[in-house]
């Protein structure tokens, strides 16, 4: 009789998470492409409802906040300083909230085949890109017409500040696909959170009114939140070099709070991958 080593057995619905899901680029181009033709099926604007929800956004902020509540006050630019946190968050909005719903949106496909579960994951990630570039293209061309003059360190901030978004919102997106798997009631929780972290974060007014606001133990808590540190980082990219004067950022934005927000990132990141490989062998049965 041969002998079989068990080495080459698997757990049946078990992978190795993110490394499967980056291996099967094909697969992966695939389910993005997918989304988006899901998601545009008898649509008359296609791919322009990319500019259309920002612009509807920024124009109801631009003037509930802006104009009505004057926080336009004290920040000249308050056009690009609103839109370039509006696409960020909307960014995250759409790959955080899409990530916690791909795997019950998918799953007649799960429980039909197999195939790395993570990659719907990742899959999110990519569809939230494809629709953010083209709200970064008209912030590109509002920057430039309002003098835009970035350096080297304003380029790679902006380049930071997208891999903290893609790394956080892909890791909360992994905890809360795996939750609402097993409980529905995650899908309003991470309504809850896009609007209150929406809210949280330096994108309508400016960072110095929470320092005013909050007790210096407040502010490194303020700060020790990825989504602003990368709004502020958006902000020093694209927002202050367009500014005659001297803009000042938070207090060691770039050497000490930055590296946190990498770090928490990350660590969000690792606890989702641990969370879904635990469980995703049962997510056939749970779907």
């Amino acid at each position: 009789m041969t002998e079989i080593s068990e080495r080459a057995f698997h757990s049946p619905g078990r992978g190795r998470g993110l490394v499967d899901a980056l291996k099967n680029r094909y697969l992966l181009r695939l389910l993005v492409d997918k989304e988006l033709q899901v998601r545009y099926r008898g649509s008359v604007l296609g791919i322009l409802w990319s500019y259309v929800k920002p612009g509807v956004q920024f124009i109801v902020f631009y003037i509930a906040l802006g104009v009505f509540l004057e926080l336009n006050k004290g920040l000249d630019n308050y056009a690009v300083y609103l839109f370039s946190g509006i696409i960020l968050l909307n960014f995250f909005g759409e790959a955080f909230g899409n990530g916690a719903r791909c795997m019950v949106g998918n799953g007649a496909l799960i429980k039909k085949i197999y195939l790395p579960r993570e990659l719907f994951s990742v899959s999110t990630i990519w569809v939230a890109l494809v629709h953010f570039l083209p709200q970064l293209l008209v912030l590109l061309i509002a920057c430039f017409v309002v003098g835009w003059r970035p350096g080297p360190m304003q380029l790679g901030a902006a380049v930071v500040a997208m891999i903290i978004m893609v790394i956080f919102s892909f890791g909360l997106g992994l905890i809360f696909g795996v939750a609402n798997v097993f409980f529905r009631d995650a899908e309003n929780i991470v309504d809850l959170l896009v609007m209150v972290l929406t809210w949280l974060s330096p994108v309508m007014y400016s960072w110095e009114r929470v320092a005013a606001a909050v007790p210096a133990w407040g502010l490194h808590l303020y700060l020790s939140n990825p989504i602003t540190v990368a709004v502020e980082l958006f902000h020093f990219a694209f927002w202050a070099p367009t500014l005659e004067g001297e803009w000042h950022v938070p207090p060691h934005l770039l050497t000490l709070w930055t590296p946190v927000a990498v770090v928490v990132a990350l660590l969000f990141m690792l606890v989702g991958d641990l969370l879904f490989r635990k469980f995703e062998g049962t997510f056939a049965q749970e779907l």
